[in-house]
C-alpha cells in the first residue's frame, strides 16, 4: 500500500526541512528499480512557443530547456487548442480536444471526466504528485493525484481557499505582502519583483520539486507535474533576470496590417486586450516577460541537477509544454485567448529515458502536434493501454521517426473571449494557418512558411483561392458533426452568440 504525505509533510517539503527529510526517509519504503521510467512533466502559464533558444531567439536565454532539446527532441509545430488557462489544461487532462472535452472557451475544468491523466497513471501504478499551478475546480479536485502543493496565483474562487505557497508565504514573511510589487494578473506592466528571491513563487515551485525528487523513496515510479504560473503577468523578475535583458537585443512587435484594427486601446485598465502602446512599453513588458522565463528555466536546471544526482536522468521522461502563448504587443494585441502563433503556438521539447526510444537526439519535428498527445505519450510511456476515447496520439511514435504517418493538421478554436468580436475556429499544419472569425464570417490565411510572424493576411489573395477554399472546406468538414450551429446549408454559419461548452462537458454546475 502506498504512502500519501499529509499536507502538513508537504508544507515542510516546501520549505525544504531536514526534520521533514528524515522523518519521510525513514518512514517511506526503500527505493527499488523500477522498470517503467518515471514522468516528469514541466509547465509553464503562457509560455510563447519562440522563447527558446533553441528556437533560435535572438535574446531569450533558456539553456537548461535547450539542454532538454538537444538531447530528445523539440516539436517545432506545437499548438494550445483553445489557448486560455483552463479549457488547454481540460485538453491536457483528457487527452481530448475542445468539443470531446466540452470546453470551447476559458470556462470552469470539469469536477470529474471519464478519464484523467493522474488518475491514469495512478491507476497504472505511478505515485502521482503535481507542484504548483494546476488550475482546477474547486481549486482542491486533484483527479486522481495522489498529493498536489498549490500555487494559485492569488485565485480564490473557493471562500476561505488559501494556497499552499501564500500558506508559505505567510508562515516565512509575515509582515510581507505577497502581492508588494503591485502589478496585476493580466497585465501589460513590468518591473523587478519587490521582495526577497527566495519568496517569489516561481523559487517556491522549482525549491518544492527539488525537495520532493531528493526525498522520494516510493517503491512506485512517479509522475510529477511541476507546473510553473509565470511568465504569465505579473512580469516580475527577480533584479538579477531584469538586469539580463536591459541591452538585450530584444525583438520589437511584429505587426501586420491587417492588425490596424487593435492600435486604439482596448481601455484605461493595464489589463486591455489591444492597443498601440509604443514599441517602448513592448520593450519593457517583454523584459520583464523574458526576464520571467530565464527565471523558470534556471528553476527547471536545478530540478534536472537534482534529476542527475539521483541517477534518474536516463530512467525519467520528461517534457516540457506551456498551455498557451501570450501576445505581448504583437499585432498590438496583449494577452492570449488567439488564433495567432503568438497566443497559439506553444514551447514542446521531450526526452526519453534510454531503453523507452531508440532515436537520434536532437531532432526537430515540425507535425502539428497539440497537447491532447501528452495523456497518450505518458501512457505509451507506462506500459498502460490508451482508451479509444483519446483523441492525441503518442509524441514517442515521433520520436521514433518524425516522418511517421500522423495527423495532417489540427483544430484551433476559442469561444467569446473579451469580446463578441473574439470568437473563432482555425485549422493549421505548421504550414498554413486558416482562421475564420465566428462573429462576422472573416476569414484570414497565412503562409508560415514564408511569413512565420503572421503580417500578410493571404485571404484576399487571388491567387490564393483554391488554396483558401481548400481550407475553408476542411474546416467544414471539421465543425459537420456539431450540427447547423456550426454548419448550415454546407456552409461555415456565424455565430454571434457564445457556445462556452459543448454537449460532452460533463454534467455539473457549470
Amino acid at each position: 500500500m502506498r504512502r500519501s504525505l499529509s499536507r502538513r509533510d508537504f508544507l515542510a517539503l516546501s520549505a525544504g526541512t531536514a526534520a521533514w527529510a528524515a522523518g519521510y526517509a525513514g518512514t517511506a519504503r526503500a527505493a527499488v528499480k523500477r522498470e517503467r521510467p518515471n514522468i516528469l512533466l514541466l509547465m509553464a502559464d503562457q509560455f510563447r512557443g519562440d522563447c527558446l533558444g533553441a528556437d533560435g531567439h535572438p535574446a531569450v536565454k533558456t539553456p537548461n530547456l535547450d539542454r532538454i532539446a538537444a538531447e530528445g527532441m523539440r516539436f517545432s509545430r506545437a499548438y494550445s487548442c483553445t489557448p486560455t488557462c483552463t479549457p488547454a489544461r481540460a485538453a491536457l487532462l483528457t487527452g481530448q480536444g475542445p468539443w470531446r472535452n466540452g470546453m470551447l472557451g476559458y470556462g470552469k475544468v470539469a469536477e470529474q471526466y471519464p478519464i484523467e491523466k493522474p488518475r491514469a497513471l495512478h491507476d497504472a501504478g505511478y505515485y502521482a504528485c503535481g507542484i504548483g499551478k494546476m488550475h482546477y475546480h474547486p481549486q482542491r479536485n486533484f483527479h486522481g493525484f495522489d498529493q498536489v502543493l498549490l500555487d494559485e496565483s492569488g485565485r480564490k474562487e473557493t471562500p476561505g481557499f488559501l494556497s499552499d505557497y501564500r500558506a508559505w508565504f505567510a508562515k516565512e514573511a509575515p509582515t510581507l505582502n505577497p502581492d508588494a510589487t503591485g502589478i496585476g494578473w493580466n497585465d501589460y506592466t513590468a518591473k523587478q519583483y519587490a521582495l526577497p528571491e527566495r519568496l517569489h513563487p516561481t523559487h517556491w515551485t522549482g525549491e518544492t520539486a527539488v525537495r520532493f525528487l531528493e526525498n522520494y523513496q516510493q517503491s512506485e515510479p512517479f509522475f510529477l507535474k511541476v507546473s510553473f504560473a509565470r511568465p504569465h503577468s505579473p512580469y516580475d523578475p527577480p533584479e538579477r533576470f531584469w538586469r539580463q535583458y536591459e541591452d538585450a537585443p530584444i525583438p520589437a512587435a511584429s505587426v501586420g496590417a491587417w492588425a490596424s484594427e487593435y492600435a486604439p486601446r482596448s481601455g484605461p485598465e493595464s489589463s486591455i486586450w489591444h492597443g498601440d502602446l509604443g514599441p517602448e512599453q513592448v520593450r519593457v513588458s517583454r523584459q520583464g516577460y523574458y526576464g520571467s522565463v530565464s527565471f523558470i528555466d534556471e528553476e527547471i536546471g536545478r530540478i534536472l541537477e537534482m534529476l542527475d544526482k539521483k541517477g534518474w536522468m536516463n530512467n525519467t521522461l520528461i517534457l516540457f509544454i506551456a498551455d498557451h502563448g501570450d501576445m505581448t504587443g504583437d499585432h498590438h494585441l496583449w494577452r492570449k485567448s488567439y488564433a495567432y502563433e503568438a497566443s497559439a503556438r506553444i514551447p514542446m521539447v521531450m526526452r526519453w529515458p534510454e531503453g523507452l526510444v531508440s532515436a537520434p537526439r536532437g531532432q526537430v519535428c515540425a507535425q502539428p502536434v497539440e497537447l491532447r498527445d501528452v495523456l497518450p505519450t505518458f501512457l505509451e510511456a507506462a506500459g498502460a493501454p490508451v482508451p479509444e476515447q483519446i483523441e492525441g496520439r503518442s509524441l514517442l511514435a515521433l520520436a521514433r521517426d518524425t516522418k511517421a504517418e500522423w495527423r495532417p493538421f489540427i483544430d484551433l478554436e476559442h469561444d467569446i473571449c473579451y469580446n463578441p468580436s473574439n470568437h473563432w475556429n482555425a485549422l493549421t499544419d505548421g504550414k498554413r494557418k486558416y482562421i475564420f472569425h465566428a462573429r462576422d464570417g472573416h476569414e484570414q490565411f497565412f503562409d508560415l512558411e514564408t511569413d512565420p510572424r503572421e503580417l500578410t493576411d493571404l485571404a484576399g489573395d487571388t491567387r490564393r483561392t483554391d488554396e483558401l477554399r481548400t481550407w475553408r472546406n476542411r474546416l467544414i468538414e471539421h465543425l459537420s458533426e456539431r450540427g447547423e450551429r456550426f454548419v448550415k446549408n454546407g456552409e461555415l454559419a456565424l455565430r454571434p452568440e457564445s457556445c462556452l461548452y459543448s454537449p460532452n462537458y460533463p454534467e455539473q454546475k457549470k
